[in-house]
């Protein structure tokens, strides 16, 4: 159903402000309108784009919370964190990630965005990647959207170690898991 500019208007900043990571063809789509017309409205209402809500929802919320490393070594943009509970991260996947001959992305990748963002949810100054499990699901491909999503399966201070899972997504397809055996210090 077609809605008139004020109500699609009004509806697109809901949407937003509930879903700041909601991309404009997601929203074209959802209002039965092309991307132009969202990117109008977006620009009318003073909405940034994806990329700059992205970034300013990640400076405002964790520049201050990640204490193990810089925030911009982490690989992907951390939209969420409690730290030793759980992270959700985001990383476009872009040309410079891709084989040539077949637009698959690299797997360093892949496993750069877990590994950093279990390093991540880590609250203590020092975090290191001591062992891990991984798995490929399946073939990421240039322009997929990979969710990363941490949590911290058990903390043992005694033995300076922390357990934490992390599953990766596109499209809540699973395409990438890892258990990581993290040292940290013993005294956090």
């Amino acid at each position: 159903m077609r809605r008139n500019k004020k109500e699609r208007q009004q509806l697109l900043v809901d949407t937003i402000k509930e879903n700041p990571f909601i991309t404009d063809e997601d929203l074209a789509e959802k209002f039965s309108v092309s991307v132009q017309t969202i990117r109008l409205d977006r620009l009318e209402l003073s909405i940034p784009e994806l990329r700059e809500r992205i970034k300013s929802v990640a400076e405002k919320s964790f520049e201050d919370e990640v204490r193990s490393l810089p925030i911009e070594e982490v690989i992907g943009e951390i939209i969420d964190i409690q730290l030793d509970q759980s992270a959700i991260s985001i990383f476009d996947v872009k040309q410079e990630h891709v084989f040539k001959r077949n637009k698959i992305a690299r797997g360093h990748h892949l496993f750069a965005q877990a590994n950093s963002l279990a390093v991540a949810v880590i609250n203590d100054e020092l975090a290191l990647t001591a062992k891990s499990n991984i798995q490929f699901k399946r073939a990421v491909k240039e322009s997929e959207r990979v969710i990363a999503k941490a949590r911290v399966v058990k903390i043992d201070k005694q033995n300076g170690r922390t357990k934490v899972e992390v599953n990766s997504y596109v499209n809540n397809e699973l395409v990438f898991t890892g258990d990581f055996d993290m040292y940290r210090s013993k005294n956090s």
